[in-house]
């Protein structure tokens, strides 16, 4: 990658912290922003400082960095630490890495190495989502949905009508969640019960939208456009 990862490093121990501080310094992968040895003091300044990657000790007397870590809301995270008993439930956070103390310069580089796969993976513009449906997982391609409805037999899931005349259940999951996980300004709720891709507009007049997606019979699907959601429709379809 081109730039470097700005780092924040975090132990209570003074010692442990220099010394981590050092070996970041010789990885030409990191940018050390900021060392802390309070996880208070770390929890109070995180919302004023821009970084891509935390290192931080687990165990610490006020906040251990389990702790802190769930407060990093996705953040990427190493972890660092003398106790072998805490792996699992950093795993579980979906920490890039565990690194046991004494650290290693080996060992610290090849854990960085793991975090720039990460965030460049991360970085890469994708053109789908991941979600549950009611035969298992699947990737759900952007410009293949036409619009969603929630399902007539169980409100919790939404039914995805693709472009190829063929649908998906998916399972358990609001329509303002589908809404949050599209990409902005592709996707519109139009009423109480269904969201639509922009593209997927043919015609539209003041509480009808006629899709581009032809039925059996050979007409094309046409969706309700009520009062609340109008404005928001019409400011998309105008950009």
């Amino acid at each position: 990658m081109n730039t470097k990862l700005r780092c924040l490093l975090l132990d209570d121990e003074l010692p442990s912290l220099t010394y981590l501080k050092m070996l970041c310094e010789q990885i030409p992968e990191l940018e050390v922003i900021r060392a802390f040895n309070s996880a208070t003091l770390f929890l109070k300044e995180i919302p004023g400082l821009e970084f891509d990657l935390c290192i931080l000790d687990i165990e610490m007397p006020d906040f251990n960095g389990l702790q802190v870590a769930r407060a990093l809301k996705g953040k990427p995270v190493i972890f660092t630490t003398g106790y072998k008993e805490y792996a699992a439930e950093a795993f579980d956070l979906d920490a890039i890495d565990y690194v046991r103390k004494p650290i290693k310069l080996e060992r610290l580089q090849l854990a960085v190495q793991k975090a720039v796969l990460r965030i460049e993976r991360r970085s890469e513009p994708k053109n789908y989502i991941q979600l549950n449906t009611d035969k298992g997982k699947t990737l759900l391609v952007y410009d293949q949905i036409g619009f969603i409805r929630t399902s007539e037999t169980d409100s919790r899931d939404k039914v995805a009508y693709l472009l190829d005349d063929t649908t998906v259940v998916l399972k358990n999951i609001p329509l303002g969640r589908l809404l949050d996980l599209l990409p902005l300004g592709q996707f519109c709720q139009i009423n109480k019960k269904e969201l639509i891709a922009i593209s997927a507009v043919r015609f539209f007049s003041h509480d009808a939208i006629t899709t581009n997606i032809v039925q059996s019979d050979g007409k094309y699907v046409v969706l309700f456009l009520s009062d609340t959601y109008r404005k928001g429709f019409i400011q998309l379809i105008r950009v």
